[in-house]
Order: C-alpha cells, then sequence, then structure tokens
C-alpha cells in the first residue's frame, strides 16, 4: 500500500521489546500515519504478522490487531521502508561489548553503526533520526557525523527519546506514559525536528507529560533513570541481608521507609536480585563514562549498585545450600519462574540464570517451569541442555523435589496447591522464596520448611 493516503511516513528500524510495542501504540492512537516496523530477522517479522507475537506483554495483541493492516505494517524491506519514511526510529540492539576498549561496561554501537550507514546509502530525502536504543551520552553526535557526511545534500537531524516502558506494563506505560522526552539539537532545525515529533505523541499524551530538552540530557536521563531504580533494589537487598542476621522483616522495614513521601514505595521490594535488558546494561555504560571522564569515585559508586546484585544471587544459593545440609548434589530442585520479572516471558540477565548454573555447578537435578518462558530458558542455558529438565506444569516440576525456589513473581504461584505440591515432595520439603510472595505461615503449617528473603525462617527442625 502506498503512503499517499497517510499524512506522515513513520519507521522503525528494530522489531523488538521497544520497537514493536512502541509503533503498536502510535499507529493504533494516530490512524493518519502510516507506521512500518522492519527487522532483518524473518522469523520476528512472520511472527509479527501472526497472533504468535515473538514477544508476551499483556494487552500487546489487541493493540497490534487494531492497526495491523490498516496502518500498521511489518516487513523485512528494510531498505524501501526507509526511502518512504520521514520520521526513522532507531531500535536496534545496543547490548554491553564483549570485546576490547570497554569490554563488559561500554555499550556496543556496531548495531547503530551499520544502521546509520544503510540509512545514508538508501535515503534520497532529508530525514529525523531517532534514538529509541538506550545509547551512551554523545552517541547522537557520532551519528550525526556519519549521517551527515553523506554527498547526496541529504540533511539528518538526530533526536534523543529515549523509553521508559517496564515490560508487563509496556502498553499501560505507552497508553499513559509518566513522561515523553525528546531531546534534540538547540539549534532551529533540530527544535523544529523536535517539533515534529512532539506532534506524533501529542495524538494522546498531554502536552505537560512531554518533555523537551537538549540531545545530551535526554541520551543522559535514560541511563540515570535505570541506575537509580536498580540502585533502590539493590539497597534494599543489602538491608534483606542484615534482616536475616538481626530478626528483622524486611517487608516490614520496606513498608515503614516506602510510606515516607521522601522515598516512596516503588522499587523497594526485596528479592533473588534485578534483571532485565536495561539495568546492569545502563549501569555499567554510567560506570564506563564516569571512568572515561576520570570520574572515578562517581563510577565506583554506581558499580557497587552491580556488585550488590551479583551477591544477591550468590547469597540467595549459599542459603540454600547451608539449610539443606550442606549439599544439594543430587537433589531434584525446581525453579517457579525464570523470567526476569512476572508478565514477560524475557529473560534477560534474569537471576535465575545465575541460580540455575550455580546449582547446576553443585551437581544438583535443575527443573524449571515458567508460564511464558521456557523457550527463551532452553536457548539461555542450551549449553547445560543434558543437566536440566523443563516442565510447563508446576506440579510436575515439584514432583518428587527436595526443594522449591521462587525465583519470579507470578501470581500463579500464590494460588497453587501447596498440599498437593508437598505431598509429591520428598521429605524435608524447602521453599525458597527469592521473591516473598508466598503465605509463609500456610506453607510451615503444610509441613515445608520455609526460608523467605530477609523474614525470618519457618522450619521444622
Amino acid at each position: 500500500m502506498s503512503g499517499a493516503k497517510f499524512s506522515k511516513n513513520i519507521l522503525c528500524i528494530g522489531a523488538g521489546y521497544v520497537g514493536g510495542p512502541t509503533m503498536a501504540v502510535i499507529a493504533a492512537k494516530c490512524p493518519q500515519y502510516k507506521v512500518t516496523v522492519v527487522d532483518i530477522n524473518a522469523a520476528r517479522i512472520n511472527a509479527w504478522n501472526s497472533d504468535n507475537l515473538p514477544i508476551y506483554e499483556p494487552g500487546l495483541l489487541d493493540v497490534v490487531k487494531q492497526a495491523r493492516g490498516r496502518n500498521l505494517f511489518f516487513s523485512t524491506d528494510v531498505d524501501s521502508a526507509i526511502k518512504e519514511a520521514q520520521i526513522i526510529f532507531v531500535s536496534v540492539n545496543t547490548p554491553t561489548k564483549t570485546f576490547g576498549e570497554g569490554a563488559g561496561k561500554a555499550a556496543d554501537l556496531q548495531y547503530w553503526e551499520l544502521t546509520a550507514r544503510n540509512i545514508v546509502k538508501v535515503a534520497s530525502s532529508d530525514k529525523i533520526i531517532i534514538e529509541k536504543s538506550t545509547l551512551p551520552v554523545k552517541t547522537a553526535e557520532a551519528m550525526g557525523r556519519i549521517l551527515n557526511a553523506n554527498e547526496k545534500g541529504i540533511k539528518f537531524e538526530v533526536l534523543s527519546n529515549p523509553e521508559f516502558l517496564a515490560e508487563g506494563t509496556a502498553i499501560e506505560d505507552l497508553e499513559r506514559p509518566d513522561r515523553v522526552l525528546i531531546g534534540s539539537q538547540l539549534t532551529p532545525e533540530g527544535i523544529k525536528a523536535r517539533d515534529e515529533v512532539v506532534e506524533i505523541y501529542a495524538n494522546w499524551v498531554p502536552g505537560e507529560k512531554i518533555l523537551t530538552s537538549n540531545i545530551w540530557s535526554s541520551e543522559l536521563s535514560k541511563l540515570v533513570a535505570n541506575a537509580f531504580l536498580a540502585q533502590r533494589i539493590s539497597s534494599i537487598n543489602s538491608i534483606s541481608a542484615l534482616c536475616e542476621k538481626t530478626d528483622a522483616n524486611v517487608s516490614e522495614v520496606s513498608r515503614a521507609i516506602g510510606m515516607d513521601t521522601r522515598i516512596g514505595s516503588k522499587f523497594l521490594s526485596s528479592s533473588v536480585g534485578f534483571g532485565g535488558s536495561c539495568f546492569q546494561k545502563d549501569i555499567l555504560n554510567l560506570v564506563y563514562i564516569c571512568q572515561s571522564y576520570g570520574l572515578t569515585e562517581v563510577a565506583d559508586y554506581w558499580e557497587r549498585v552491580v556488585l550488590m546484585n551479583e551477591y544477591q544471587k550468590r547469597r540467595f544459593v549459599q542459603n540454600m545450600l547451608k539449610v539443606m545440609f550442606n549439599t544439594v548434589a543430587g537433589k531434584r530442585i525446581a525453579l517457579f519462574g525464570f523470567a526476569f520479572k512476572a508478565d514477560t516471558g524475557d529473560t534477560r540477565e534474569s537471576p535465575a540464570i545465575d541460580v540455575a548454573k550455580q546449582l547446576i555447578e553443585e551437581h544438583a537435578k535443575v527443573v524449571i517451569t515458567d508460564p511464558q518462558a521456557l523457550h527463551n530458558a532452553k536457548i539461555d542455558l542450551a549449553d547445560y541442555a543434558d543437566k536440566i529438565e523443563f516442565a510447563a506444569d508446576p506440579y510436575e516440576a515439584a514432583k518428587g523435589a527436595h526443594a522449591i525456589a521462587v525465583m519470579t513473581e507470578w501470581k500463579e504461584y500464590k494460588t497453587l496447591d501447596y498440599k498437593r505440591i508437598f505431598s509429591s515432595m520428598e521429605r524435608p520439603s524447602f521453599i525458597f522464596d527469592g521473591r516473598n510472595i508466598l503465605n509463609h505461615e500456610e506453607l510451615f503449617k503444610t509441613g515445608f520448611n520455609v526460608f523467605p528473603l530477609g523474614q525470618p525462617n519457618h522450619k521444622h527442625f
């Protein structure tokens, strides 16, 4: 279908967790725009064109169905889409570098740069390019140089429009965002381009929630927002270790401090650790930027947030070993949940990956169950395939197990028949609640030995 009947042609390069949902909502809210999402991964595009989407997100399928085929299109024809678009969102992967300078901390920008070079090669008219991927500060400057070093006389304005989505609530976050941030160069051309992007969001986002800034503030705001959120989780997790030593209850401490309006209650639930595609990557990126500017103390401060997260995952397994008579060798241990959080199938940086690997190293028989993430779990643990079992049914996973470890806060796990589960397990039976979501008193009465995080345990010996 040609774009003639549409007032704007908007393109997103990259059909992942950010690009797909964001463009689906823009298309649903703005029928006057043609919105195209391209990706070189044909299987992923085929999935977007089916009812079996490549990512699980509550409400996403309904939004996609509302606009798909009307003004929302998914394609592998990257070049044609680039030619046609006036506004291009770039949402390609920017993983942490695994090689060379900055390995383990800096963002790997090779995919971003390849995309920028392809845009230059194919484009035949001026375009607005929007950074949607999480990128280090000053990336836009480098991208602007690559894009505008063309000999075709084409002008590209590079803007930053970071995503602030939480997986599991992405559609809600897109339809009713806390804020939309759009950064540009403060030149007349930059501000004109920024206004065009403001116009897109203004179709459904109240004006006071659309923030504009210089491009560097916008790039940095995304890294800093994730760093602050992760810092809160690491902070409460550090206190959970202290609570276990002092018989305090981390949930009571969290509730008490969360009611202070200066602090607030969000991101104060103790857990086995944070995961997801952004937190660790963004903090390490922030650490690297600070180091590169000689801000050693600032870099060290933020690096401690990640180190505390690693400690929490190690501590969880060490506690399992200690209470299960110093060995889990040959014991069946069921991990309830593998996604890094509930309501997503995403397992990137999930604490369950590290916990599973540690248990395998201790020669445990690990079985994994999760309502949405088993496919990704099999990919993450492909090197251990002969040592792990996967079970869609939690009752099957727990059968013959010595212990259950709750890794993801799925609602389903709160309402399982734990009497039935207990009757199928080995004795003594253990539950390690890595999310503090279960009724520990009830489980204890059933016969379990219950070990929450940062709360008094309940044991029969």
